[in-house]
């Protein structure tokens, strides 16, 4: 049966012409390729497949042929032979729904037509160019200028009957936050959020559909990290879909805090352990253990540094910064007088 270019533009058999410009200008500013930056090729596809419909049905004589006979006839311009004249008579709009009936009277013209496509763009440029269609059948006063070059933009930039608007808008962005443990920007994480937006499809309905996204956390990203997906976000009638942007937060930790890519934490040691040492256990965020010996005399306000031990640095895998331990010396509450003489012996040398 080939192609059903009513079908394609979604009217029925009897459409008239503004009925097909109305039809064909809603498909053309859906399926348009700018529109569709993310399925460019099947855009590309369907709007073709858009055009070729309008081309057949809004030409008197393409049309009375495809109605007569179908598109592979119409394309390859093989008709049948004429009917009989008993069969004649029957008028080309008799027959306009239904598809391969031969008992039409077909145009003595169409012994010498031949099937010559208009092109998608000139189409295109005719219905939303200046004028809008002033020029029917012709070429667009503006040839060469196409959806390739942003003629999806009129020049005039008033909408209305026959003119598409200026620029298709788009949503402002939607930022959402994001917030996560210094575990989950340590080890790296998948986070699956799910979310509600409107959409709108090529009627103008509105509708609200349900989404789960999935967001992987590379291990050493910072707050304020964003992450994009385009055109996420919610959608009106003729308006491009906003991107959904969430921004990476984070949580505050019990024990550690983050420094750029440093680990910072505090450690309160004896006076007795700052003289005399002490080893310091640690539980890394991806549960390690650490042990820190301190040999040396510490004193108040002292940062043991470890190598190595920080946040991973997410655009040099494999390093990461340092581990920074701030060490506080708690001092006995009170010494007896026999403490102050033993320890005026040993620290006094006296």
């Amino acid at each position: 049966m080939g192609v059903d270019y009513y079908n394609i533009l979604k009217v029925n058999r009897n459409a008239s012409e503004d009925d097909l410009r109305k039809s064909y200008r809603r498909l053309a500013m859906t399926w348009h390729p700018d529109k569709n930056p993310n399925n460019k090729r099947e855009a590309e596809a369907k709007f073709k497949q858009i055009s070729e419909a309008y081309d057949v049905l809004s030409d008197p004589q393409k049309r009375q042929i495809y109605d007569l006979y179908g598109e592979e006839v119409l394309k390859s311009g093989q008709f049948p032979p004429p009917p009989s004249a008993s069969h004649g008579g029957a008028s080309a709009s008799h027959h306009r729904n239904r598809h391969h009936h031969h008992n039409g009277n077909p145009n003595p013209n169409f012994s010498s037509f031949r099937f010559n496509p208009r092109d998608a763009e000139d189409i295109y440029a005719e219905l939303f160019g200046d004028g809008g269609g002033s020029n029917p059948g012709g070429r667009a006063p503006s040839r060469g200028r196409s959806y390739r070059d942003g003629y999806f933009r009129t020049s005039n930039g008033v909408g209305g009957e026959g003119v598409a608007p200026q620029v298709q808008k788009k949503g402002p962005p939607v930022e959402n936050n994001l917030p996560c443990s210094l575990e989950d920007l340590y080890k790296g994480a998948k986070k699956k959020m799910k979310i509600s937006r409107t959409v709108a499809d090529d009627t103008g309905r509105v509708r609200t559909v349900e989404e789960i996204l999935t967001i992987d956390i590379k291990p050493g990203w910072k707050k304020g990290t964003k992450i994009t997906f385009p055109e996420k976000g919610n959608q009106g009638p003729g308006v491009i879909p906003s991107d959904l942007i969430f921004v990476v937060d984070e949580k505050p930790h019990p024990l550690y805090k983050r420094d750029g890519n440093d680990l910072v934490i505090d450690q309160d040691i004896t006076l007795l352990e700052a003289l005399t040492g002490k080893n310091i256990e640690l539980t890394s965020l991806d549960g390690r253990s650490i042990t820190i010996p301190l040999n040396d005399i510490v004193k108040p306000g002292d940062e043991v540094i470890v190598p190595n031990q920080g946040m991973p640095i997410s655009k040099e895998p494999n390093k990461k910064g340092n581990l920074r331990v701030k060490i506080n010396v708690k001092y006995p509450p009170r010494l007896t007088e026999e403490q102050k003489a033993d320890l005026r012996r040993v620290l006094g040398g006296s």
